[in-house]
């Protein structure tokens, strides 16, 4: 249980700072403090809150095969803004990306659709790195 939890606060910290880092919009006051005090958060919020709207929304993450995870993701992550001084979601900016095979365009979001938005991000990003360190 003591190492679960300690490998979804390190997933949880390095996913808030890598998704920091490639979207502007999350704000950390006081640096890398604030960041490691998010992730606590997170990770608590992942036990206890996560694991009821996951149960909430049962039915419709079986119609569409987990699709709808990100949206404990979003409570989560709302909760946590409440709690921790310093850190503050705000608008959800991407500058876009343009390569030679692909262009994504610039993405600018606000309110609630950027903290849904920033929930999505976190979530690929934190399946991805758990996937990673399995």
């Amino acid at each position: 249980m003591i190492r679960r939890a300690i490998k979804y606060f390190l997933v949880n910290s390095v996913t808030l700072y890598l998704v920091s880092m490639a979207v502007s919009g999350m704000v950390f006051e006081n640096g890398t403090s604030t960041i490691i005090l998010t992730g606590v958060a997170l990770t608590l919020a992942s036990f206890i809150i996560k694991p009821v709207i996951n149960v909430l929304l049962l039915p419709l993450n079986l119609i569409t095969f987990g699709l709808f995870r990100w949206v404990g993701y979003a409570v989560a992550l709302y909760l946590v803004t409440l709690v921790v001084p310093g850190f503050r979601v705000g608008d959800f900016v991407f500058g876009g990306l343009s390569s030679y095979w692909i262009s994504i365009p610039e993405v600018a979001l606000g309110g609630l659709l950027a903290l849904i938005a920033f929930s999505f991000i976190i979530s690929i990003t934190s399946s991805i790195l758990d996937w990673l360190l399995k």
